[in-house]
């Protein structure tokens, strides 16, 4: 593929295109070992090498990291008065990245950060019913038939019922780490059983309405204290990561996303 020097180099994280205008203007670029005044100069990104100030540019055409969201921080690619995923990600070279898809400012777990907007657009279209994994931690005692309730969709006051949900009940905080070996979920309920009232729930949707896990629970008398995203499509949170941590896809998971929603797959 062939870009223009100014586009490529800000694409590479190396500044603004006026930014980039500059640097290019004063020398410091090279394209194949000839220096480079003129910022409109076309790069094959495939086969050129660049150099800035004798230093190779590492460029990706697409960036692609799991991060595990923490509490607190918002789902947004940027805010002028808080802080958001985005700046969580300290080792990024685009400027394009987004989160694909969005959790809930309280909501813990799993969130895919890329500049594949294809990639992004197939993972959420509801056509596609990619599923998404969440534990949810509930007060409140539910019905008996709750799993038949959420299979069948629940009015939670939009113009259509959810779609079809899968919900499992654990029994107990030993149940769910024999399955999920959650250190930091244990650490946090590690008092769970001395409340009858909370309860763990493993529950699967393949939409993303506004709240819709929290409201379809409200919607069968319970209230929902805690929820983490643990997987989407084929994708599952690394149990290395904590709160805040990140790293970047590995191969293998590339294709099996690819595999998930048939999207185009580019390796960095």
């Amino acid at each position: 593929m062939k870009i223009r020097l100014d586009k490529y180099l800000a694409d590479a994280g190396f500044g603004t295109r006026n930014e980039v205008k500059a640097l290019v203007k004063s020398g410091a670029i090279t394209i194949n070992g000839e220096k480079i005044k003129d910022s409109s100069q076309k790069v094959d990104t495939d086969t050129d090498e660049v150099n800035v100030n004798g230093e190779d540019v590492d460029y990706s055409e697409y960036e692609y990291y799991m991060l595990y969201k923490p509490a607190g921080i918002i789902t947004a690619s940027r805010d002028k008065k808080e802080e958001t995923v985005l700046n969580l990600i300290k080792s990024k070279k685009r400027r394009d990245l987004f989160p694909v898809g969005r959790l809930d400012r309280d909501t813990e777990g799993l969130l895919l950060i890329t500049n594949d907007g294809e990639l992004s657009h197939k993972l959420l279209s509801p056509g596609k019913h990619v599923e998404k994994g969440y534990v949810a931690v509930v007060t409140g005692y539910s019905p008996d038939d709750i799993e038949a309730l959420f299979e069948n969709g629940l009015d939670i006051g939009d113009e259509k019922p959810t779609k079809p949900a899968k919900l499992r009940r654990f029994s107990d905080l030993e149940e769910f780490m024999t399955e999920y070996d959650d250190s930091y979920f244990a650490e946090k309920f590690s008092k769970l059983k001395e409340d009858e009232s909370l309860t763990i729930y493993e529950i699967k949707i393949t939409e993303g309405r506004y709240h819709e896990i929290k409201r379809m629970f409200e919607a069968v008398g319970c209230s929902v204290v805690y929820l983490k995203r643990y997987s989407m499509g084929s994708l599952t949170l690394d149990p290395e990561l904590k709160p805040g941590e990140y790293r970047k896809l590995k191969i293998d998971e590339y294709k099996k996303l690819k595999t998930t929603c048939t999207a185009p797959f580019l390796v960095i």
